[in-house]
């Protein structure tokens, strides 16, 4: 005696409910990891491309009422920008900030700038740089 196959013939019936939704699930998981590519990229782009002024502290040296900040920029020729640093005393309390512009049609601007503080600064923080 032979048992019946629970299996339907292929091709009689169309797709089962399985296989549609398997098959919209495909198109959902490509259209949402294209826009995601597609973000990822836009950020990176801008990421990359608004980088126009990048700086770097080479050294400093701290008094009782000032830090002098040995700062080496690098920007766009013609981009006006500044760069904010900061200073903290030992016990981490902020004790001087201050924002230094940089102009001009140099690339390349090597310069040692007087950070003001109102107490012993021990650290030398390059905050960040932008345009404007």
């Amino acid at each position: 005696m032979s048992t019946a196959s629970a299996r339907l013939p292929e091709g009689r019936y169309g797709r089962s409910s399985d296989e549609r939704a398997d098959h919209k699930l495909k198109i959902a998981g490509t259209v949402l990891g294209a826009a995601l590519l597609a973000l990822v990229g836009y950020f990176a782009y801008h990421y990359v491309v608004e980088s126009k002024i990048s700086a770097q502290v080479i050294t400093f040296d701290a008094t009782d009422n000032a830090v002098k900040v040995h700062l080496e920029v690098h920007k766009d020729s013609g981009t006006d920008g500044y760069c904010t640093l900061r200073s903290q005393a030992a016990d981490g309390s902020e004790v001087g900030r201050a924002d230094f512009r940089f102009n001009g049609s140099a690339t390349r601007i090597d310069r040692v700038v007087t950070l003001r503080t109102t107490a012993k600064g021990t650290t030398a923080e390059l905050l960040g740089c932008h345009t404007g």
